[in-house]
């Protein structure tokens, strides 16, 4: 993996075979799942992460996850989320981090209260450590990815590497979905969420990963294909990610996906020359084009469901009650919650038990900003405004990091419907904090200076 540009094509064929594979002998997938944690501690040791291996390597973990989770080869449910932990305080270890990442370690400091706070108001026959580790887990792998990014510099070509590390179980994901699901036609019924579509697991989370998917191959089509060639496969692989996502009638991970696009065409464009800003005007078009062809095609496939449920509607075409899937129940209880405990909230994992002691809901939080509040209380808004505007106060000091404000969409979008079920949010929101350098630093790739 130490130049991930030159065997591009033949890394996606293997992640096609590794797709394959899981599917026909799905034990493969756990010998994956530990494939990838050993093979990447030992890439980060033996080069005791000069080049920011550990970003390489985190990359590929959280794509990989859904996968590995969809075939029962993660060992740990939580797997991605401790993988991406281990890495990155392997990374500390040998690179150390940004004195000025002091802000993250306020945002831990500011978890801890509500942590305890649980401890003692849990239920008795609550498991204690689970109910924790499920709510918490999250934010923890956030911080740690954050105070290993923070201002860490990396050159743009590196930053690609990284994106391109991302791009690679997606391919073995897609893959398994067309097996899984080969006829869209023969699966669809209703406008909820498609659990066929979606390789039998939660379409909420596979539509996240594809949502991100669209946005992977866009920009590596646009700014990682060095011929004619590469340029096709990328785009043809962009319209594969959008018809998947689209199909498992899961709305938050594509429309993510179509924001992150639209970020980075804006950000292009207002940094690019009058040159760049045709060729910018002229992908517009293209990719409007391309996305009326995609959503034309899915419509066939779905006998026009798909149009019904982006309208919010059911099968017969009457509107639903709930235009969020439910959530606003939860949204509901949580604000609650907050209100009667506004300074330190009711305690991380609480709200799932006073909500079903309340209304009789046995389920867990899908937004993370609702989460924060009514288990954090006014200590978790603090966290929330630390976690919006440090990457945008960096954004604006450097904005050679074109992918910034796609990445922070990206959490910010993600958090609002799955909540940190993945890992995928913690450190893709990580990444919006690095320190691009485009032209060639004065100072070698990994200062922190």
């Amino acid at each position: 993996m130490k130049n991930l540009k030159q065997p591009y094509i033949y890394l996606l064929i293997i992640h096609v075979v590794i797709g394959l594979l899981v599917f026909v002998v799905p034990f493969i997938s756990k010998i994956y799942t530990l494939s990838i944690f050993v093979f990447g501690l030992l890439y980060v040791i033996k080069n005791k992460n000069r080049n920011n291996e550990v970003l390489i390597m985190s990359a590929y973990v959280i794509t990989a996850e859904v996968l590995l989770r969809m075939t029962n080869g993660a060992i740990l449910n939580e797997f991605g989320k401790y993988a991406v932990m281990i890495f990155m305080f392997t990374g500390i270890v040998y690179s150390g981090f940004s004195n000025r990442a002091f802000i993250y370690w306020i945002f831990f400091i500011l978890l801890i209260p509500s942590v305890i706070l649980s401890v003692f108001s849990l239920n008795i026959d609550t498991d204690i450590r689970k109910a924790i580790v499920f709510n918490i887990s999250g934010p923890v792998c956030l911080g740690i990815s954050a105070i290993y990014c923070y201002e860490r510099k990396i050159t743009f070509e590196r930053l690609k590497s990284v994106v391109t590390a991302l791009a690679l179980p997606l391919v073995s994901i897609v893959v398994y979905l067309f097996l899984y699901s080969p006829s869209v036609k023969d699966v669809v019924r209703g406008t909820d969420s498609n659990f066929a579509t979606s390789g039998g697991f939660g379409p909420n989370q596979v539509s996240t990963i594809l949502g991100l998917g669209i946005f992977v191959f866009f920009a590596q089509m646009l700014l990682n294909s060095k011929n004619k060639f590469l340029l096709m496969v990328n785009g043809f692989l962009v319209l594969v990610f959008a018809f998947r996502g689209i199909v498992t009638f899961s709305r938050g991970g594509v429309m993510t996906g179509v924001l992150m696009i639209i970020l980075l065409l804006i950000v292009l464009y207002n940094q690019g020359n009058s040159k760049a800003r045709s060729k910018v005007g002229f992908i517009i078009i293209l990719t409007f084009v391309a996305g009326i062809g995609v959503w034309g095609y899915s419509s066939i496939q779905t006998s026009g469901l798909i149009n019904k449920r982006y309208a919010n509607q059911d099968a017969l075409g009457r509107d639903k009650k709930s235009k969020l899937s439910g959530r606003e129940v939860l949204i509901a209880s949580e604000f609650q919650m907050f209100l009667d405990n506004p300074i330190l909230g009711v305690g991380v994992g609480r709200n799932k038990e006073i909500r079903e002691e309340e209304t009789g809901i046995e389920a867990a939080s899908h937004n993370e900003i609702t989460r924060m509040m009514a288990e954090h209380g006014t200590l978790g808004i603090i966290d929330l405004m630390i976690l919006l505007f440090t990457p945008l106060l960096l954004f604006v000091n450097n904005r050679q990091n074109i992918f910034a404000l796609s990445f922070l969409a990206f959490w910010l979008l993600t958090i609002n419907h799955a909540a940190m079920r993945l890992a995928a949010p913690a450190f893709i929101y990580a990444l919006a904090l690095l320190s691009v350098q485009i032209n060639i630093p004065e100072k070698p790739e990994n200062s922190l200076d």
